[in-house]
């Protein structure tokens, strides 16, 4: 057993390391220090390896920062390394040699030292240390035989002339695991090569005069020198002195090596207990200097059928790549298209403002339709070049800082050839472009000082004819909103829908057809007034709402088949009531909004006569109109409520005009009804659920509670039935 103490397990006082001081113990000893890294590291790893990882290690042992020492130093003890630099240092390598030899497992993250070097590297050779001997080759396949911290310590005796306590004391401070067996180990080794060399053992114990002790038991060091009052022989002396010999660099001072050997009594057994491995002098040899390399080749064999496997493959992927690209049955991402950077023809004219198409002022009187294709250039911008092509670029290519809109349905896309121009010019301190290109009407706007700001709108305007086309929206700006008119129109004013029984005000236009300011409803948070823009041509007038989009919707009035303009006194009273419901299709890409009193009810208990009002808004894409149902109570100053509505549902249309729609009512008197009603052509009305009642004609009023649901539904004079709207 091993007559090591519990306080030799304490590391040794190590003062405070600089890395100045680091780095140059590094530069000094560096062959040692690769030396020690390569022989700790395990053989199995391969020589070439194990030479290039040896320097990898040494290279990163530098601190990142100023090491300190303890808070109280102990007393240095003899066997201590002089120069804190280099036991520093040595640390770091052995430590990271250690690691390096552990095995990789499988779920667990490999440290650095484990994986392969990043430097140096070494393409197309293999490097080795020079060959040595058969005592070299055994003490190859020895450290083989040793784990790793085994190897620590057979490096830290043989190589550093260290003693036993300093050996545990350096092993427990890199993280070596368990010490004491690392030093039982390599007991138990040396008792069994003692049992199989007798003879060696007994030549080792009488060294001739001279040489280097084979033994580092029999070498001079602390508490294990041969005889107390003996000097040490020459070569341990040397050594412990000069540093080892055999590494470049190594010995040139004094400070810097090894501690001095110490006189001790002899061992009770005379100098033969406590005798470790031989080795001492072959670890010094050049077949363990990984600083002194000799080059050779790799395998060439396996490196030029990796090379013609990667020519190959580079070949197979031209050839793919070539393929893909060609016409066929195989296309690349853009197809056929030209590259990007290509100049087109078509593409190039619809961004040429001077490719952009005008239309004189003579044109629309002699038109067959009344439509925007035939609305004049306006404004006072219209010959600004730099103007037209910035709003043509930015509608071909907006920009990240470009505030873009469209309605549903509307593409977003540059235009298909040169667009027409309906308007350039200033309005509330912006300059503002229209554009028509036969699908759309697209506005530019950008400040009068810079550009910063822009904003692209689009809004579908396919098919628009006659109203549909006698005015756009050209400025929104502090709730209000200016509307660029059709040459055909000759007169504007604005009406209020809530207010029914008072006369529209004369809007003001100027010259470009461009009108005065008005409050608009889209951007009101509360539904006090509902402005409407109403026209008048030599065709009659026609009333447009704003509901937030650059086209206003037409407001109707009257059954699906046959609607007029929502200007008559009937129309204006239900609009009066409903016109609060359009804030729930703002937005929406509505072309029309028609409403249509479809049934008239005498309520029970003598409350008087309600009727119910259908609603439907139309989409210039055509899909997604929105149904809603109101019922109206004999109060004409009570706004309409809201019974069902639906999304695009074909009720209430030109496919299918008919309706039946139902709610709960109380009385006057605190009575509540099931109230029904359903089109001119609806035979029966039935309701089932918590309330069953059964009535002819299109309306049913049928006792019932608070909170009361029904399923409602009608039978038409054809016998087909036809369920409530929902």
């Amino acid at each position: 057993m091993l007559n090591v103490s519990t306080q030799d397990l304490v590391p040794s006082p190590v003062g405070p390391v600089d890395v100045e001081q680091a780095e140059a113990a590094l530069v000094e000893r560096y062959p040692r220090l690769v030396r020690i890294a390569y022989l700790v590291l395990p053989p199995t790893m391969g020589r070439s390896r194990r030479v290039l990882t040896a320097h990898a290690l040494v290279q990163r042992a530098l601190p990142r920062r100023r090491v300190p020492g303890p808070a109280v130093p102990e007393p240095r003890r003899p066997e201590d390394a002089v120069d804190p630099g280099y036991a520093y240092v040595r640390g770091e390598v052995l430590r990271q040699a250690l690691v390096a030899g552990r095995p990789l497992r499988r779920l667990a993250v490999p440290r650095r030292a484990q994986l392969p070097p990043l430097l140096p590297q070494v393409w197309g050779l293999r490097l080795y240390p020079r060959a040595g001997g058969a005592d070299e080759l055994a003490l190859d396949q020895l450290l083989s035989r040793l784990s790793g911290p085994a190897r620590a310590a057979y490096v830290l005796r043989g190589l550093e002339r260290q003693g036993d306590a300093e050996v545990l004391r350096v092993l427990a401070s890199v993280g070596a695991e368990d010490p004491e067996s690392a030093l039982a180990e390599l007991a138990g080794l040396e008792d069994g090569a003692e049992g199989e060399e007798p003879e060696a053992r007994e030549e080792a114990r009488a060294p001739r005069g001279g040489e280097r002790p084979e033994r580092v038991a029999e070498q001079a060091g602390p508490g294990r020198s041969r005889h107390a009052t003996a000097p040490p022989p020459p070569e341990a002396t040397s050594g412990a002195t000069g540093g080892p010999t055999g590494d470049t660099g190594a010995g040139t001072n004094a400070g810097t090596g090894p501690p001095p050997a110490a006189t001790a009594p002899p061992a009770p057994d005379g100098g033969a207990a406590g005798r470790r491995l031989s080795g001492a002098s072959l670890l010094e040899s050049a077949e363990f200097d990984p600083c002194t390399l000799q080059a050779r080749p790799g395998d060439l064999l396996r490196r030029r059928q990796h090379g013609r496997a990667v020519l190959v493959g580079a070949a197979a992927l031209l050839v793919c790549g070539a393929l893909l690209g060609l016409p066929g049955d195989g296309w690349g991402r853009n197809g056929a298209a030209a590259p990007s950077y290509a100049r087109n023809p078509a593409a190039e004219a619809a961004l040429d403002p001077a490719a952009v198409k005008r239309v004189g002022p003579a044109v629309w009187p002699g038109a067959v339709r009344r439509d925007f294709s035939v609305w004049p250039a306006r404004g006072d911008l219209v010959g600004d070049a730099a103007l037209l092509r910035r709003a043509l670029a930015v509608w071909a290519r907006p920009g990240g800082a470009v505030e873009s809109s469209a309605t549903p349905g509307t593409p977003v896309g540059p235009p298909m050839g040169p667009p027409q121009l309906l308007f350039a010019g200033r309005v509330d301190g912006a300059r503002v472009v229209l554009l028509h290109d036969g699908l759309r009407v697209v506005r530019y706007a950008e400040p009068v000082a810079g550009t910063a700001g822009a904003a692209l709108d689009f809004a579908r305007a396919d098919a628009a004819e006659g109203p549909e086309a006698e005015a756009v929206v050209v400025s929104r700006a502090d709730g209000n909103v200016r509307y660029l008119t059709a040459p055909w129109v000759t007169g504007a004013s604005v009406r209020d829908l809530l207010m029914p029984g008072k006369e529209p005000w004369a809007l003001g236009r100027d010259a470009h057809g461009v009108t005065d300011a008005v409050p608009s409803p889209a951007l009101a948070r509360e539904c006090e007034r509902w402005n409407t823009l109403q026209l008048k041509d030599d065709s009659g007038s026609r009333v447009l709402g704003d509901l937030g989009e650059l086209l206003p919707a037409r407001l109707l009035w009257g059954p699906p088949g046959a609607p007029v303009d929502a200007t008559g006194r009937e129309a204006r009273a239900v609009w009066a009531r409903t016109a609060c419901q359009m804030s729930t299709v703002l937005g929406q890409g509505v072309r029309s909004v028609r409403a249509w009193r479809f049934a008239r009810q005498t309520l029970p208990e003598g409350a008087g006569r309600a009727a119910w009002v259908c609603t439907r808004a139309e989409t210039w894409r055509g899909t997604g109109p929105r149904v809603l149902a109101q019922f109206l109570p004999p109060d004409r100053k009570a706004p309409a409520a809201l019974a069902a509505r639906a999304q695009d549902a074909p009720a209430c249309g030109v496919r299918e005009p008919r309706v039946l729609a139902g709610a709960l009512w109380q009385a006057p008197g605190g009575g509540w009804y099931v109230l029904a009603a359903g089109g001119p052509d609806v035979a029966s009305v039935a309701v089932t659920g918590a309330v069953t009642a059964r009535t002819d004609g299109p309306a049913l009023a049928a006792k019932a509670a608070a909170g009361t649901r029904a399923e409602l539904s009608a039978t038409l004079e054809d016998g087909r039935r036809m369920p409530a709207l929902r």
